[in-house]
């Protein structure tokens, strides 16, 4: 059993229900929770004791109950900075001994994870705490798109709206766009609205509550993935360690950008995306661009007939990469490496050079280990 121990705002009446919704066809996992005074939110923290003390206080009390880990479920730092969440699971880990982490930390977790960079912002609350969240997302490279927000500063009076205006908060939210929306605060649920804004935008939602319980669950080193209740909990632990896979292999090799493509129904997932990317610095994006048909190119078609690495030190026969790829995003060499499951290709890895070079033999021993690590993390 996997005890995850919850600090919770003592006005919160959200996060119990929604974590305990969430888990209902868990029976591995369990949480305890605590709670500390906070009542309103403003910039200042003024509505709230967050400070270290109080927390390590209130995780030394969870420690009696020989919890896993302990978070600290709500988005403080999302406006007072993530040092200060970072400052304060240090401080928890040195009282206790047992691994910590909080909502903003993990927000930002799964925005590595699904590769966002451009975030909508769904918040209850007034426009100048929203500000000092669009200047702290900033910081951590993910530009807020656009924002919508209750301007309110009642903690209780966030748990107050229903599902149908939870789902048009994070529809106007997303009305200048962005990669995914994001809910920023735990005493509202969007977990429950999650699967249905997310069939109607096409959009992760990258909701509170959920991503504390997958990070909390990631950091007791408990099995992540919760289906039912949107693409983060489905997808955020395979996308997580596909990262940490190509990000590997990017560095092995040396190239500038590593990407992995999966097909899996199950999650959600489809080869028109990326499950994970790495770049080098300055390197272009790729991730979100819908805009090729993958499984209808000549070199996936090869990939899929021969069942083998692509080595391409150049472009200079078939099979021909799209044109996109070498005009739109500077790709001028690759290595494609096919992942097979149940006798059908169902993801391939791509290694991107910004200039023609030749492919070491370790380079392809790399793509191969890149290849095994997929179909282990698939098999699981």
């Amino acid at each position: 059993m996997t005890r995850i121990g919850m600090i919770v705002p003592s006005s919160n009446t959200t996060v119990e229900p929604a974590t305990r919704r969430l888990l209902i066809d868990r029976s591995d996992v369990d949480f305890v929770c605590t709670r500390i005074p906070v009542h309103a939110i403003a910039r200042d923290g003024s509505g709230g004791s967050f400070d270290i003390a109080t927390m390590v206080d209130a995780a030394a009390l969870l420690a009696d109950a020989a919890v896993d880990c302990v978070v600290w479920n709500g988005t403080a730092g999302s406006w007072l900075g993530a040092d200060h969440d970072r400052r304060i699971v240090e401080a928890i880990t040195d009282r206790t001994g047992i691994p910590a982490t909080t909502s903003t930390l993990a927000i930002l977790r799964a925005c590595r994870a699904f590769g966002i960079t451009e975030l909508a912002c769904a918040t209850p609350y007034t426009s100048d705490v929203v500000e000092a969240i669009v200047a702290e997302y900033a910081q951590h490279g993910i530009s807020i798109t656009g924002h919508h927000e209750w301007g309110l500063t009642d903690n209780r009076s966030f748990a107050v709206p229903d599902s149908a205006e939870v789902a048009a908060l994070l529809r106007g939210a997303m009305s200048s766009g962005g990669q995914a929306v994001g809910l920023i605060c735990t005493n509202v649920d969007g977990a429950a609205v999650a699967g249905s804004v997310e069939d109607e935008l096409g959009v992760p939602v990258i909701d509170s509550i959920a991503a504390t319980l997958w990070w909390a669950l990631e950091t007791a080193g408990a099995p992540a993935r919760i289906t039912g209740a949107g693409a983060l909990l489905d997808q955020a632990d395979l996308r997580h360690r596909a990262t940490a896979i190509v990000t590997e292999l990017r560095e092995r090799t040396g190239c500038d950008r590593t990407t992995l493509r999966v097909d899996d129904a199950r999650r959600g997932l489809h080869v028109d995306l990326c499950a994970a990317e790495s770049r080098a610095a300055g390197v272009r994006s790729i991730q979100h661009d819908p805009s090729l048909d993958q499984r209808g190119l000549d070199t996936v078609r090869w990939l899929d007939e021969h069942r083998r690495v692509l080595v391409q030190p150049a472009f200079t026969e078939p099979p021909f990469p799209p044109q996109a790829l070498r005009e739109v995003y500077g790709v001028c060499a690759q290595v494609l490496g096919p992942v097979e499951r149940d006798g059908d290709v169902v993801a391939w890895l791509s290694a991107h050079s910004m200039t023609e070079r030749e492919w070491s033999a370790s380079d392809v021993e790399a793509v191969n280990a890149a290849r095994d690590a997929v179909s282990a993390l698939l098999d699981q």
